[in-house]
């Protein structure tokens, strides 16, 4: 949760909750992270396996070793349940702050679905895995890209945990040097490093920032990127046919094109398309180690482009929204003893008068163009809710789907609230039946929806559904201007 220090200060930042000064992360190289919700960005393994770090390229080596580990046991065939849980699962490695976290900080870690996709994968597709001839190195991603069921959050979760040591190490440096004793704790740490003479993972002790009941573990920016690991399944269903035209093998070549191209109806959808490009690299696994080839040989596109999105969520997630606590939300008294509608709307008019009134837009725009994701919306929603006694619960799921928040106190106090991006495609048949079917579930009848808008066209069309649906009146629907220009609110317009 967020705190407010003896200076009336928001705590949000590692650096507000630490008090240390920004400067001396960015010099450590330290991203500094939210304590009070995940941020979107997790460790790619690519960015180890290419750096000019010797550090980080022995990290790569050993995550490919734990792999040849992994790869080594599952051909054996005898492997109990207890094994699959004790090398093949993991819990998720909450203390970094960064991931795909729908509330707070705590995933799903890597469950019992992903411990049997990695074996069955080492075990029967990739038992060539450590000795390919094609690429330049083996890579973990390799196991994201035959099945959707093995993603950027297991990706992100399963790195974080075989490289714990070194993280564990680097946050103990930063915090014996820049950090008061007092914030800090030794700190005993489960599953540290994997000892393959025993075969068992070891604990050990670090001493590391402390605060609300745990400790918080640093990342060096130089290994994160956000949306998409440099190899992800997306770039390679979608450039199928530039991965198999560059296979040197003639014969194969065609063989692949015949099978891809013969079951192309010319009329295929995009989705049509990307299942069939599935199953073309199903029946030709090999298509996986020219693709990974074709990515390591554009490595220092991948380093320009995490690097990017690194620092664009820093402007947008860090500089920005500290900009709007410090000149908007520091002093301000939220605390009224309402009830949960109250509390929810009083923040909701909140940000809207920051965004419309107090350039708070800027938030939603990255390099001049607005957000095209309704997560940017609610996570700055997530940072008002300071100095209240309510439960705030993020992306609630009562068997009919997820609401964006959950506001309550007790069973008998709750109010949801949505957000929405006025260009979403499905925005009238979500207003249409979502909130009463989230209403029900809830078993509340007290609900809120945003809906924000960047252009003058989209406010057109925001004000059109509503009235088609006569909830134009409606008390509960605010919609926040969006729009970088400077001008009268149009959602105050009669």
């Amino acid at each position: 949760m967020t705190r407010t220090g003896a200076t009336g200060r928001v705590g949000i930042y590692f650096s507000d909750f630490f008090e240390v000064d920004k400067a001396a992360l960015d010099s450590y190289g330290a991203f500094n992270v939210s304590l009070v919700n995940d941020l979107p960005l997790f460790i790619d393994p690519f960015l180890l396996f290419d750096s000019e770090n010797a550090v980080y390229q022995g990290l790569h080596e050993q995550i490919i070793d734990y792999l040849k580990f992994l790869r080594d046991v599952s051909a054996t065939g005898a492997l109990t349940q207890v094994h699959i849980d004790q090398w093949f699962r993991f819990a998720e490695v909450k203390q970094n702050w960064l991931g795909f976290s729908r509330s707070g900080n705590s995933g799903n870690g890597l469950g019992t679905q992903f411990a049997n996709t990695l074996h069955k994968n080492l075990h029967h597709v990739f038992r060539d895995f450590g000795a390919e001839k094609i690429t330049k190195s083996s890579h973990l991603e390799k196991l994201c890209l035959l099945s959707d069921g093995v993603g950027r959050d297991h990706l992100s979760d399963f790195v974080t945990n075989l490289i714990k040591q070194f993280l564990l190490e680097y946050t103990q440096t930063f915090a014996k040097t820049h950090l008061r004793a007092e914030l800090v704790r030794v700190v005993a740490v489960n599953r540290v490093a994997f000892n393959p003479a025993s075969k068992r993972w070891t604990s050990g002790k670090y001493e590391l920032p402390f605060v609300n009941g745990d400790y918080v573990i640093l990342t060096p920016r130089d290994m994160l990127t956000r949306d998409e690991a440099w190899i992800n399944r997306g770039d390679l269903l979608d450039g199928i046919e530039d991965v198999y035209q560059s296979i040197p093998n003639q014969q194969l070549r065609h063989q692949i094109d015949t099978y891809f191209m013969s079951r192309l109806a010319e009329d295929a959808t995009n989705q049509e398309r990307k299942r069939l490009a599935a199953q073309t690299v199903e029946e030709f696994p090999v298509l996986l180690d020219h693709f990974i080839r074709a990515k390591e040989d554009t490595a220092d596109e991948a380093h320009r482009t995490s690097k990017k999105k690194v620092a664009d969520t820093q402007a947008q997630f860090v500089d920005e929204v500290s900009r709007l606590v410090r000149e908007h939300l520091e002093g301000t008294v939220f605390y009224t003893g309402g009830n949960s509608f109250t509390e929810s709307m009083a923040r909701v008019n909140f940000l809207k008068d920051v965004i419309e009134h107090k350039d708070g837009w800027r938030i939603f725009y990255i390099n001049g163009k607005p957000i095209t994701q309704e997560a940017h919306l609610q996570l700055l929603y997530r940072l008002t809710w300071f100095a209240s006694r309510m439960d705030v619960n993020r992306e609630v799921n009562n068997g009919r789907g997820p609401v964006d928040y959950k506001i309550s106190e007790g069973n008998a106090d709750k109010t949801l609230v949505e957000f929405k991006l006025a260009r979403n495609t499905k925005l009238k048949t979500n207003l249409q039946n979502q909130v009463q079917i989230y209403e029900k579930a809830n078993d509340t009848s007290s609900s809120i929806t945003v809906i924000l808008y960047f252009t003058d066209g989209e406010w057109t069309r925001v004000k059109k559904i509503l009235q088609d649906l006569k909830i134009d009146k409606a008390k509960n629907i605010v919609l926040i201007d969006g729009c970088s220009t400077n001008k009268p609110s149009a959602s105050t317009v009669k």
